[in-house]
């Protein structure tokens, strides 16, 4: 199989895209890939150190308010569209995928138009700006979310991609970070990157933790891991700017405080890890808030709006929860109901059914 597969800018995208990319190497080993991603993003780094054929696309989003700049992204769009032509005609795919970012509006537009199967894949709960844009040129959309309903296009429900991937990898050692064999673990990260905004609240709680109970460990973004090193901490309190693989250390968690993307709803939903979600509220159509509410809705989680958080409903969140292992144990039996997809599985029974 010949795939151009396109996704950008945060892990929420990239990672399913990786994953449908090693289903497709798994089921049929010769397959050939070409990568579409942008110039300036992480993918761009990313993919290339995988050996995975890659082109970078000079891209930007739009503003949401009037600006000039909204003049040169429309210039890049329309450019970037003449090089996806050309390289798309030149590779000659079965099929091209669209994994979310705005990079893959070009991309998926450009293989339409050029007469070529095309699957998107919508990590969130609630269609991003490019994927709406893209509707009337996908042959199939592929939802991570049961409820989601899409009007215009076929759409299946597969589950997010990821989903399947975290059930192979193996839990991390706690003891290799230092922690406790067995004391309890809560895990605190905002993202890949960190939140500025919700760090300043880490930080005033610092010594506030239950020490007795269990362990903290806060991720706290490359970025932001400087601003730690020189405040006083609790001895049940560990800070890394970064762990790799982080799903691995959500499996040996018993409670994880996290933003609500995609990425991070597929692992929570793999692992059965309870979890307290405080969206960002930056991000497109609050999809954060409405993603999380589908595990809160559950009672398989609880929820904390940035605008409520303080230290101190940081720190007694999370102590009610590390001492009532009832309430725990609850979440974790409603977890335990939501079926896991077979995600990639679903999604490259649907692009043979395509390109047949």
């Amino acid at each position: 199989m010949k795939v151009v597969i396109s996704a950008g800018g945060t892990a929420g995208h990239i990672n399913p895209a990786l994953a449908i990319i090693e289903k497709i190497k798994k089921e049929e080993p010769n397959s050939e890939f070409l990568y579409i991603g942008t110039t300036n993003r992480m993918e761009k780094d990313i993919i290339p150190s995988k050996n995975i054929p890659y082109i970078g696309l000079e891209m930007s989003g739009l503003k949401r308010k009037l600006t000039f700049d909204n003049i040169k992204t429309i210039k890049k769009f329309f450019n970037a569209i003449k090089i996806c032509k050309k390289e798309i005609k030149k590779f000659n795919p079965d099929i091209v995928i669209g994994a979310g970012g705005y990079v893959t509006a070009p991309v998926i537009y450009a293989a339409k138009k050029c007469g070529y199967k095309t699957l998107v894949h919508e990590q969130n709960s609630i269609l991003g700006l490019s994927n709406k844009m893209l509707l009337k040129y996908t042959d199939i959309l592929c939802t991570s979310f049961e409820d989601m309903k899409v009007d215009k296009v076929k759409y299946v429900y597969t589950g997010n991609p990821c989903l399947e991937s975290s059930k192979d990898k193996k839990p991390y050692n706690k003891t290799d970070f230092g922690l406790s064999k067995t004391k309890k673990l809560v895990l605190i990260v905002m993202g890949s990157q960190g939140s500025l905004s919700v760090n300043n609240i880490i930080k005033n709680a610092l010594n506030k933790f239950d020490s007795t109970k269990y362990e903290v460990c806060i991720i706290t973004g490359k970025s932001y891991y400087e601003d730690y090193k020189k405040l006083k901490k609790s001895k049940n309190v560990f800070i890394f700017p970064y762990i790799d693989d982080l799903v691995r250390l959500i499996k040996v968690s018993d409670l994880v405080v996290t933003r609500a993307g995609a990425t991070t709803m597929c692992e929570i939903i793999s692992t059965k890890t309870p979890a307290i979600f405080i969206p960002s509220p930056y991000v497109t159509e609050n999809h954060q808030s409405k993603n999380a509410m589908t595990l809160v809705n559950k009672n398989a989680s609880m929820i904390i709006e940035e605008k409520d958080l303080n230290e101190d409903t940081l720190v007694t969140s999370i102590n009610n929860l590390m001492n009532d292992s009832n309430k725990l144990n609850s979440m974790k039996k409603e977890l335990n109901k939501i079926e896991d997809k077979k995600s990639t599985t679903l999604i490259y029974e649907e692009i043979k059914k395509l390109i047949k």
